[in-house]
């Protein structure tokens, strides 16, 4: 259970700074009770109960509870990726920095439960507009994906398509890894047979020609898409 907390009126030597104070404390408030009571089943009102302020003040920050998780996606998941793409070293091959981003993404739902569990579950029931600005957040992933890719169709390891397509395709494989995880009762368990399912499927779809045989490619990508769908 969550207990409200004594808030004094101002809390810094500003109103502007009393502010980011309060907001900061609204999204922090608002990812533990999203972890507790999930997203759907958390009002405004527990927000403003566990904070110890009126509901009316919330309003004064967030239009509605969308407002609210989107501003929380933005806030919180570029510094993740941010900290993810740092643990890479410089220098790998393309296909290794590909094979190491998926795994620290996929292993994201376990590091960031709370928040991997919105992304997956609760942002495609989001308006358009909501889901704009959380794909907007992912951006800085995306053109991970796309620098790898890229250097590995320099290198001659990866197909050549278009970079957008290629940042996709790889974005949407590894959210659908990352989502397979939450149907696993310990998805910790789970994680090295996903990452190693997923970046089969990735690389057997972006595997250059001389790579691998047709034959060769078209059997691993059956193995690894069958591989996916395993509980």
């Amino acid at each position: 259970m969550v207990y409200p907390k004594a808030m004094p009126r101002i809390r810094a030597a500003s109103i502007a700074e009393h502010k980011v104070i309060t907001r900061t404390e609204i999204l922090d408030t608002a990812l533990e009770l999203f972890g507790v009571l999930g997203y759907r089943d958390t009002s405004f009102g527990d927000i403003a109960a566990a904070i110890g302020i009126g509901r009316t003040t919330l309003y004064e920050y967030f239009s509605d509870k969308e407002d609210l998780l989107a501003s929380l996606v933005e806030e919180t998941l570029p510094p993740s990726i941010k900290r993810i793409v740092e643990q890479i070293p410089e220098g790998l091959p393309p296909a290794e920095r590909l094979r190491r981003l998926v795994v620290f993404m996929v292993e994201f739902v376990i590091v960031e439960p709370t928040l991997g569990l919105m992304l997956h579950l609760e942002v495609p029931h989001l308006s358009g507009a909501a889901q704009k600005r959380v794909a907007a957040a992912h951006q800085t992933l995306v053109q991970e994906y796309t620098e790898a890719y890229r250097a590995g169709v320099e290198e001659g390891v990866f197909l050549r398509m278009p970079p957008k397509v290629a940042g996709t395709y790889l974005n949407n494989t590894i959210m659908l890894a990352a989502q397979t995880m939450l149907n696993y009762e310990d998805p910790a368990e789970a994680l090295e047979c996903t990452t190693r399912t997923v970046t089969d499927l990735l690389f057997n779809g972006l595997a250059a020609d001389g790579d691998r045989s047709k034959e060769s490619r078209k059997a691993g990508l059956w193995r690894s898409i069958s591989g996916l769908g395993r509980r």
